[in-house]
Formats: structure tokens, C-alpha cells, sequence
């Protein structure tokens, strides 16, 4: 039986009262927003002149307009909500999309206002200056800021010209030029550099160049018990405050320690003799790799102390093969007898910079570099006369630690090595050693 206290009235479309107030009501709703946006924007405006006829805190408007956008937002959820009523898809569409044209109305009216008069002076500063600055949009600045807000941003940002002629003869029109990539690459630097890395690949393996520009801090260095043990380079390097380090020259081990501490051939370092040894068969080739007095590279065949002395040399240390000498490089065929390993070079260009380079190796030291690559990159970077130090387990650069850790990351002493030295249960170490070539402050 129907229920008698529910009476259905149809008006005279056919169209259900009840429904048709939903609908009236619905459409309140969606415009509601939309009568106070512009009344809004209105009151802002007239708030920011200088008669101040509403005064309205900036704060206060933006929290208008979000809760505004929040309470559409809200709107949206129920309009786009399934009903109970059957509605057709065309319908649905059409309130989704007057939905989003409500939505992106609003953003665009928040964003807008809040540009113009929200608490970031950026915006306003710029829409005013450059408003300001053309004689043709003035007009278009004094719509939305008061003259008060226009002086001040004007006072605040300026140029005050120079009051002077030009001078043509501070022109100097000559450019810092180079021959070459790699000159570029040595040359340019910060005036107050006591040295550059460079970092390359060679046969695949990491390499360092450090191009140390004043010559005379170059220097040799020794273990505290040269002649029977020897240290880690990075320990040479701290015991002489050193800025930068490499491995020094070839050695062997004394009879009752095997750390390495026995130097090839003759040892100098500040101008006292360390070693002054027949110069074996160790060494294979080569000879002494010294800096004299005058702080220039010399590399010596058959060198004693006494020879080296008589030459002027202050610090060195023996091993080889030469490389290039007076510009001239060896003949190198195939690998040149060493096969490729980690390796440690020097060398000098004409200008005096010294060149230190090390190369990696692989774990299974079938990678690295052969004596043709150690000649090629010396001679790319301009060295006259370049020599090949120990290598292989040796093979270090170092650097204190603040630096080293600009190349790796982590140094848990006060020195580290930058590259990466295998040792020969290829373990990522290095070993004891007695000579290292360091680089003072």
C-alpha cells in the first residue's frame, strides 16, 4: 500500500519538485564562489592605495582565497559523487568540467593576488621596476600599487652611473691563448696554486698528473731507517709536511727486513748523501733523477755521489728508464721491456713546471701503463726530460687529507693516496718504502 503522507508532486514538465530543488541548490553552490572572487580581488585592490578606504591585512585575504578554494574543492567531491539518481554520462561531463573551470578560476585569482600582495616582495619589485621603466606601462603599475608603494620599491633598487669618460688605452686586446688542450690544461689554474691535478684514463686504468709549478719545492725524502727499513710513503709525507707525494726511486730489502728499505744507486736529499751505491744491475736502466740547486730536473748515466755533486744536485733518487731527454724520446718498441703495471713518472717542461705522474693497475696487473704511454702523456704535456720512477706496488699519490678527500671517499689518517695501489696479494694497499718525492709548502 502507498504510503498516503508522501504525496509526489510533478510540475508540469514532468520534472519531480524535489528534484528540481536539488538542482537549485546545486547551482547556488557552484556560483556562489564566483560572486565573491571578484568582490574580493575589488576590496584588495582599493585596500593597497593610499586612501586605505578598507583597510585589508594581506594575511586575512590570502586566507579567504584558500579557504575559498578548499570549500570548491569540497563542492567538487559531492558534485562529482555517484547519487542515487540515474544521471546520463553527457551530464556527468559537463558538471566535471564546469567543476575544473571553477577550480583553475579560483587558482587563477589566489595565484594573481597573491603575486601582487603576498609577504615574497619579489614579484611586486619586478611588476613595478620594470613597469616603471617605460614610459609606455606606468599606467599599468599604478592600477594595483598606490604612489607610496611605487617610490619605495624605486628607492630600493637603482644605478648610480659612473661620472667618468671612457679610457681606451685599460683595453687591452691581446687573449691568453694555448697551443694545445693539454697546455690549456697545465696553464690554467688560480694564481696562488702550488699544484694542479689532472685526472686521465690510460688503457683503461685511473691516472693522476700533478703539474707543480714552483720547482724548487720539489724534493726528496726518506724513511727514518733508510738503509734497513722502510715506511709508507703516506708517513714520509706527514713526518715532512708535505702538500703532495709520490713514490720515490727503485730499492730492495735489507737482509734481516723486508720492508723495503734499501734505495738503488745514489740518494740524495737536501744536499746530503744517503746512498752512494755501485749502481747494480737492479735498476735496469736508467740512473740518477735529480733537481739541482737551480731546480732543474737533470737525469744522470752512471752517476756516484761525487758526479752528482759536481753537477749541482741537490735532492734524487736512482731508477729508469729515461724517457725523453733534452726533448728527445726514447726509442720504445712494443711495451719497452716493463709490460704494463701501475706506474710512477717525473718530468720538467721548458717553463720549469714539474710534471708527477701515477697510473693504476688492475688486480690482475695485466692493465696499466708501458713505458710508451708513461713517454706519450710526459710528452703531450710539454716535458723536455722525463724519467720512469718505481712502480707497481708502489705506485702512490698523496695528498693530506682535506685534499685527498676532493678524489676519494674516505682518509681515516691525516694522509692518504689518491689512486688506487694493489700489492702483490693484490689487496688494495701499498707497501714500505724508502724514498718518496714530495712537494714542500
Amino acid at each position: 500500500m502507498k504510503d498516503t503522507n508522501y504525496t509526489e508532486i510533478l510540475d508540469f514538465n514532468g520534472i519531480k519538485v524535489n528534484e528540481h530543488k536539488k538542482n537549485k541548490k546545486r547551482f547556488l553552490l557552484r556560483t556562489l564562489p564566483l560572486l565573491f572572487i571578484p568582490i574580493l580581488i575589488c576590496l584588495t585592490i582599493i585596500s593597497t592605495h593610499s586612501n586605505r578606504l578598507i583597510p585589508i591585512p594581506v594575511n586575512y585575504i590570502i586566507y579567504i582565497i584558500l579557504s575559498l578554494l578548499f570549500y570548491l574543492l569540497l563542492l567538487s567531491f559531492f558534485i562529482i559523487k555517484k547519487d542515487d539518481s540515474k544521471k546520463s554520462k553527457k551530464k556527468k561531463i559537463k558538471k566535471i568540467l564546469f567543476t575544473l573551470f571553477i577550480t583553475a578560476y579560483i587558482i587563477g585569482c589566489a595565484s594573481g593576488i597573491f603575486l601582487l600582495y603576498g609577504p615574497n616582495d619579489k614579484f611586486r619589485t619586478w611588476f613595478i621596476s620594470t613597469s616603471m621603466s617605460t614610459m609606455r606601462h606606468q599606467y599599468i603599475c599604478k592600477w594595483f600599487y598606490s604612489d607610496k608603494e611605487i617610490n619605495k620599491v624605486i628607492k630600493s633598487n637603482y644605478t648610480k652611473e659612473i661620472e667618468e669618460d671612457t679610457d681606451t688605452d685599460l683595453i687591452d686586446m691581446q687573449e691568453e691563448t694555448y697551443a694545445n688542450e693539454y697546455e690549456k690544461q697545465i696553464l690554467k689554474r688560480n694564481k696562488d696554486d702550488a699544484y694542479k691535478i689532472i685526472e686521465l684514463e690510460v688503457n683503461g686504468q685511473k691516472a693522476y698528473l700533478a703539474a707543480v709549478y714552483d720547482p724548487s719545492k720539489v724534493k726528496v725524502a726518506v724513511s727514518n731507517g733508510v738503509g734497513r727499513y722502510g715506511q709508507y710513503a703516506t708517513k714520509i709525507a706527514e713526518n715532512n709536511k708535505a702538500i703532495l707525494a709520490v713514490n720515490g726511486g727503485g730499492f730492495g730489502n735489507a737482509p734481516d727486513n723486508q720492508t723495503g728499505g734499501r734505495p738503488t744507486g745514489v740518494t740524495i736529499s737536501n744536499g746530503r748523501v744517503i746512498t752512494d751505491n755501485t749502481y747494480s744491475t737492479d735498476a735496469q736502466s736508467g740512473g740518477l733523477i735529480g733537481m739541482t740547486y737551480d731546480n732543474k730536473l737533470v737525469l744522470i748515466k752512471n752517476a756516484t755521489a761525487y758526479k752528482a755533486k759536481s753537477m749541482n744536485v741537490r735532492d734524487g733518487v736512482s731508477w729508469g728508464p729515461f724517457l725523453i731527454v733534452n726533448g728527445k724520446k726514447s726509442f720504445i718498441k712494443g711495451n719497452g721491456g716493463w709490460g704494463y703495471a701501475a706506474r710512477t713518472a717525473i718530468g720538467q717542461r721548458s717553463d720549469g713546471i714539474i710534471l708527477l705522474l701515477v697510473v693504476n693497475s688492475n688486480s690482475t696487473r695485466t692493465k696499466g701503463a708501458d713505458m710508451g704511454n708513461l713517454t706519450e702523456i710526459m710528452s703531450n704535456y710539454g716535458a723536455i726530460n722525463a724519467a720512469n720512477l718505481d712502480g707497481g706496488t708502489s705506485t702512490v699519490m698523496i695528498l693530506p687529507k682535506a685534499e685527498a678527500l676532493k678524489y676519494r671517499s674516505d682518509c681515516t689518517d691525516n694522509y692518504c693516496y689518491i689512486n688506487d695501489p694493489i700489492d702483490s696479494a693484490l689487496r688494495h694497499k701499498t707497501r714500505g718504502i724508502p724514498t718518496t718525492i714530495i712537494v714542500t709548502k
